[in-house]
């Protein structure tokens, strides 16, 4: 029974996870700085869909297939740091052009959407650490327990998420020239790539 849990011990874990500096932490808060607070919680709801859609596959067992087959997960983990890359060529190319802000708003959930399909490590995370949990008793863990544990994570991963586009736009308010400036752009793309570096190193196995 999840009553039984460790419920501090999970708590605990999924915070420091989140807290941890990975793709969407530095991504979001260079959307929100770069773009505004509208276009970041675009994101927010983008990756949340996505995590969403990696928790289900976890209940449902798909994604223990794909964790297990070595050529499918190589696949799809150098597809989420080319999917890096490819942000860190579109930060650079920048240049504060007008265009519709409901795009913009599209244009972040679709990149938040896709970053976390295409993320390995959330993958792995709801296989190795929510599954473990769901199953701290050593029986096999129902789905429903899956969905529930992995539901709380999404939930602290969006009031982090949250929290740091608004730290993000606050931020960004104080570079009203950004877009016209190149080393503001450069830092932007070069976190992107530091980004898809950790990405690949943390990734593999």
């Amino acid at each position: 029974m999840l009553s039984e849990m460790n419920w501090l011990a999970f708590l605990g874990a999924m915070a420091l996870v989140e807290m941890t500096p990975g793709p969407n932490m530095g991504w979001l808060t260079a959307l929100s700085a770069q773009q505004g607070r509208r276009v970041g919680f675009m994101a927010v709801v983008g990756i949340t869909l996505g995590l969403g859609a990696q928790l289900i596959l976890a209940a449902t067992g798909f994604s223990a297939f794909i964790s297990d087959n070595q050529l499918v997960y190589e696949i799809l983990r150098w597809a989420g740091i080319g999917f890096m890359l490819y942000l860190a060529v579109e930060a650079w190319r920048e240049t504060g052009e007008a265009s519709p802000g409901n795009a913009k708003s599209l244009e972040g959930f679709r990149r938040g959407f896709i970053a976390n399909l295409l993320n390995p490590k959330a993958l792995v995370f709801y296989i190795a650490v929510v599954t473990q949990f769901a199953g701290f008793d050593g029986n096999m863990p129902s789905a429903a327990a899956i969905l529930m544990l992995g539901s709380i994570h999404i939930l602290i991963a969006v009031l982090v998420h949250s929290g740091l586009v608004l730290a993000g736009a606050a931020f960004g308010q104080k570079l009203a020239d950004y877009r016209q400036s190149v080393p503001v752009r450069a830092v932007f793309a070069l976190s992107l790539v530091g980004i898809a570096i950790w990405l690949a190193f943390s990734t593999h196995r």
